[in-house]
C-alpha cells in the first residue's frame, strides 16, 4: 500500500512528528506484520527516528547542525539554502520501521520526524507499506 501527504512547515527549521501520520496508514492497510517505508522527496527535509519525550533532544539536533552547518557560509550554491541540502543529505530522506501485531515498532522514546531545512514550505512524504509473506 502506498500513500502519500502533505504538510506545511512554519519555520526555516522544525522536526515535526509523523507518527499520527504514518500509524494511520498502518492501521488501514491492515498489515499485521511487515514494514513501513518513509520517504521525503526533497532535497532539502529530511527524515529522521529520535526521541519525543523531551523536546530538548529536537532543540540540540537542531542547534547542532546549525553550528556544525551555518546557514551562511562560503557555500558555492547560490540560491541561499546550500546549508539546508547539507543538512538533508546528513539525515537522510528515507527510513524504515518494521510492523509488528498492526502497529509500528518503535522504541519507547522514539519518533519518526519530518526534518525542515528550508522552510517555511509545502511538503510531501510517500509511505510504502509492505506484508510480509
Amino acid at each position: 500500500m502506498f500513500k502519500e501527504f502533505s504538510l506545511s512547515t512554519r519555520s526555516r527549521t522544525e522536526f515535526i512528528s509523523i507518527d499520527h501520520f504514518l500509524e494511520e496508514v498502518v492501521r488501514s492497510s491492515g498489515v499485521q506484520n511487515g514494514v513501513c517505508y518513509i520517504f521525503v522527496p526533497h532535497t532539502t527535509a529530511a527524515v529522521t527516528i529520535n526521541e519525543n519525550a523531551d523536546p530538548n533532544v529536537v532543540r540540540d539536533i537542531l542547534a547542532k547542525t546549525e553550528e556544525l552547518i551555518p546557514a551562511n557560509d562560503r557555500y558555492r550554491h547560490m540560491e541561499g539554502n546550500a546549508d539546508a541540502h547539507i543538512k538533508a543529505s546528513f539525515l537522510g530522506a528515507s527510513e524504515v520501521v518494521f510492523i509488528r501485531d498492526g502497529r509500528l515498532m518503535l522504541g519507547t522514546w522514539q519518533s519518526v520526524f519530518f526534518c525542515e531545512f528550508d522552510g517555511p514550505r509545502s511538503r510531501r512524504v510517500w509511505i510504502q507499506v509492505l506484508k510480509n509473506e
